[in-house]
C-alpha cells in the first residue's frame, strides 16, 4: 500500500489499466438506450411470432422440404433475435443479483417473452406429430437437410411430448415455476453475508478465504459458511423440495424411465454410457480421492484433514500470485502454442472486453462463459482474485469462450452443443496451460505442488461432481416418498461426502448444509456428470495428442478445431472417431482415471524420494559427526 501512494499519477493509471480485471462490455448485445431496445425487440418478436403462427400452424405435413426449411430458418432467426435481448438481460442480472431493479426487469422480460414463444410452441409440437416418412422427404431440399442434426434432436423427445393442450399450458407456467425457484435461490444466496471476525463477506469472499494459507483463517470462514447456511436451511430446503417435485411430476407425466433420462436425451448420451461412467469413477475412489488425500494429510501433518483443509495451499507451495496481465499472457501463451487460431480467437474476449472479472458485490459468485447468440459473441464471467486456480478458471471458460465462437458458424440452433461435449474445450484449456506452466517450472518443490494442485483440480472435476451426480440420485429417489426434511438431505449428502472423498477426513456437524450453496442441484438438475464425462474425455484425447507429438504428427490439432466447429451437428460417438476414441467402450472410461492416476503415483513416488534422500543426508551427518 505504501509504495502505490508514491508511485507517479501516470504510473497508477497504467497499473489500473493493465492489471485490474475487466468488467465486460454487454452494448455488443443491446447498444443504448436499452428499455428502448427491448421494447422494440418484444414488440418485433410479438408481431413475428403471431405471422409465423398464422402462415403455418396446421399446415407443415403440406410443405414441401424448400418451403419447410425456409420456415425453419424464419423461426430460428425469430428465436435468435429475442434470445439476443434476453441474453443482455440475464448477464447484467448476473452482476447485480442484490439490485431489485435488474431483477425486474429481467423477469418481465421473461414473462413478455414467454408469451411470444406461445405462437411458436406448436412449431416443435406439430413437428414431432408427423411420420417419418414425411420428414424423410423434408430431408431431400438442402433448405431443410441443414437443420437435420436439430430435427433429429426435436423428435427424439416425440415420445415424451403430451397433447397440444397440456404443453401449452405447462409454458404458460414456466416463469411462475422452476424458473421462479432457480430466481429465488440466485438472490437468496447473493444477499447472504457471512461474518468471519471483524468482516461481514459476500459468499464469494468467505469461500475465497477457504483458500488461505492460514488454517485458523480458513476454520473461521468455514464455520461461518455453516452456521449461516444452517440459519438458512429451511428456505433451500424448501426451493430444493419444490424444484424436485416439480421435476417428478414432469417426468412422471411424460413417461420418463429415470430423473436423469430427460438429461441424458438432451445431452444425447445413451443412459449405458453415463452408468458406465458413473460406475468407474465410484469404483475408482480408493485408488483416486482416497489415496490422495491420505498424501495430503501427511503433508499438512495431521492424521485426518478438516473439511476447511480440502482445498488448503500446500505447505511446500510457493504462494504465487497473478496479475490480470499475466493470467491472460500464460493462457494466451498455452493456447498458441495448441493452435494460433485458438490463440487469436481467445485474444478477441480481452481486446473486446468480452469478460467481466472483477469481484464485486452482488455479482455471481461462480464462473461460466453464456454463449448468447452466434451473430454477437460469448461472454465469460468469473471472479478473478489472482491465484493459480484463477488461472485455471480463465483457462476453463475461456475454453468454452472459443468452443462457442467455433461452432457459431453452425447457427442459433445447431451451435449449441451438447453437456457431454461441453466441457471439452473448457477441460482441454485448462490442461493445456497447466502444462505449460508445469514446462516453465524448474524448482521441483514448485513441480510437486502444481502436480499436486492438478490432482485436486482433478478430484474436484471427477470424483467430487460424480459424488454430487450421487447425492442428486438419492435425493430424487428420496422425493418420490414425500418431502424432505434439512436433516433427510444432510444425511444423503454426508454418506456420499464420506464414501467419495474418503477416510482421511473429519466430517464435523457444520458440514451437513454445505450441499445447499450448489447452483447446478437447482438450475440444472443432473449437469454435474457432464464435468466428470469431459475431464475423462479430454484425459484420453490428451493421451492421444501426446502420442501423435511424439511421433511427429500434426494433424490432431486441426481435427481438434474441427471437433469444436462442429458444435451439436454431431453426437459424442461420431466426433471421436477421428481419434481412436469410444464412450462406448468399456476401457474408455478407466483411460481417463488412468492419468490422475498417474498423477498420484508420481506424487507418491517423489515422496518416497524425499524421504530416502532424507534418510542419506542424515546417515551422512551422522557419518560426519562420528
Amino acid at each position: 500500500m505504501a509504495k502505490a501512494k508514491t508511485m507517479p499519477k501516470t504510473a497508477k493509471k497504467t497499473a489500473a489499466r493493465t492489471s485490474a480485471p475487466p468488467r465486460w462490455d454487454l452494448s455488443h448485445l443491446v447498444a443504448p438506450p436499452v428499455d428502448k431496445r427491448v421494447a422494440e425487440a418484444l414488440a418485433e418478436g410479438r408481431k413475428a411470432a403471431a405471422s409465423f403462427r398464422r402462415r403455418f400452424e396446421g399446415k407443415l405435413g403440406k410443405l414441401d422440404g424448400k418451403t419447410f426449411g425456409k420456415a425453419f430458418a424464419e423461426y430460428e432467426g425469430i428465436c435468435e433475435k429475442l434470445a439476443r435481448v434476453g441474453s443482455y438481460l440475464s448477464l447484467d442480472r448476473q452482476t447485480k443479483l442484490d439490485d431489485p431493479v435488474a431483477g425486474k426487469k429481467f423477469q418481465s422480460y421473461s414473462e413478455k417473452a414467454n408469451d411470444i414463444f406461445a405462437d411458436l410452441l406448436f412449431f416443435r409440437l406439430e413437428i414431432n406429430r408427423l411420420s417419418d416418412k414425411t420428414v424423410r422427404g423434408w430431408m431431400k431440399a438442402k433448405e431443410t437437410l441443414r437443420y437435420k442434426p436439430v430435427i433429429e434432436q426435436i423428435r427424439a423427445f416425440r415420445d415424451y411430448q403430451l397433447s397440444d393442450e397440456v404443453e401449452k399450458i405447462l409454458h404458460d407456467r414456466d416463469v411462475t415455476g422452476s424458473d421462479a425457484w432457480v430466481r429465488m435461490f440466485d438472490e437468496t444466496v447473493a444477499r447472504l453475508r457471512f461474518p468471519v471476525g471483524k468482516k461481514v463477506l459476500t459468499e464469494t469472499e468467505v469461500f475465497h478465504m477457504l483458500l488461505s494459507r492460514d488454517a485458523k483463517t480458513r476454520k473461521a470462514a468455514y464455520q461461518s459458511i455453516g452456521k449461516v447456511f444452517a440459519e438458512n436451511i429451511g428456505a433451500f430446503s424448501f426451493i430444493y423440495n419444490t424444484l424436485v417435485k416439480e421435476k417428478e411430476i414432469d417426468d412422471r407425466q411424460r413417461g420418463y424411465k429415470s430423473p436423469m433420462a430427460a438429461r441424458n436425451l438432451d445431452n444425447q448420451v445413451e443412459d449405458e454410457v453415463v452408468h458406465a461412467l458413473v460406475a468407474a469413477v465410484k469404483k475408482n475412489y480408493p485408488r483416486l480421492s482416497h489415496r490422495y488425500y491420505r498424501l495430503k494429510a501427511k503433508w499438512m501433518r495431521q492424521k485426518k484433514l478438516n473439511p476447511w483443509d480440502r482445498n488448503a495451499p500446500l505447505p511446500f507451495a510457493a504462494e504465487k500470485k497473478f496479475t490480470w496481465d499475466q493470467a491472460r499472457n500464460a493462457v494466451l501463451k498455452a493456447y498458441g502454442s495448441f493452435h494460433p487460431e485458438m490463440e487469436a480467437i481467445g485474444r478477441r474476449f480481452f481486446d473486446g472486453k468480452w469478460i467481466d472479472a472483477e469481484p464485486r458485490a452482488g455479482k455471481d459468485s461462480g464462473a461460466f462463459s453464456a454463449a448468447t447468440v452466434p451473430s454477437v459473441h460469448p461472454y465469460i464471467l468469473m471472479n478473478f482474485k489472482g491465484g493459480v486456480d484463477d488461472v485455471a478458471t480463465l483457462a476453463h471458460e475461456l475454453g468454452h469462450g472459443v468452443h462457442q465462437v467455433l461452432a457459431g458458424k453452425q447457427g442459433y440452433f445447431m451451435a449449441d452443443t451438447p453437456l457431454t461435449l461441453a466441457e471439452t474445450a473448457s477441460v482441454f484449456g485448462e490442461m493445456l496451460t497447466f502444462q505449460s506452466l508445469l514446462k516453465e517450472e524448474k524448482n521441483p518443490r514448485s513441480r510437486k505442488a502444481m502436480l499436486a494442485g492438478k490432482v485436486e483440480d482433478m478430484l474436484n472435476t471427477v470424483v467430487r461432481q460424480i459424488a454430487f451426480h450421487d447425492f442428486e440420485q438419492q435425493v430424487h429417489a428420496a422425493r418420490k416418498n414425500g418431502e424432505l426434511t434439512p436433516e433427510d438431505f444432510a444425511k444423503i449428502w454426508m454418506r456420499v461426502m464420506r464414501e467419495s472423498l474418503g477416510p482421511a477426513f473429519i466430517f464435523d456437524e457444520a458440514y451437513k448444509n454445505f450441499w445447499a450453496y450448489i447452483p447446478h442441484f437447482y438450475h440444472t438438475p443432473f449437469y454435474v456428470y457432464a464435468y466428470a464425462f469431459g475431464d475423462c474425455l479430454v484425459n484420453a484425447l490428451y493421451a492421444v495428442y501426446q502420442d501423435s507429438e511424439k511421433k511427429g504428427d500434426r494433424s490432431f490439432a486441426d481435427k481438434y478445431m474441427a471437433l469444436l466447429a462442429a458444435g451439436g451437428t454431431a453426437r459424442h460417438d461420431v466426433l471421436l472417431q477421428p481419434f481412436g476414441l469410444s464412450a462406448k467402450d468399456p476401457s474408455f472410461w478407466q483411460k481417463g482415471l488412468g492419468v490422475i492416476e498417474s498423477f498420484i503415483d508420481q506424487l507418491e513416488k517423489a515422496e518416497n524420494l524425499g524421504k530416502v534422500s532424507k534418510h542419506r543426508a542424515k546417515t551422512a551427518r551422522s557419518k560426519t559427526s562420528a
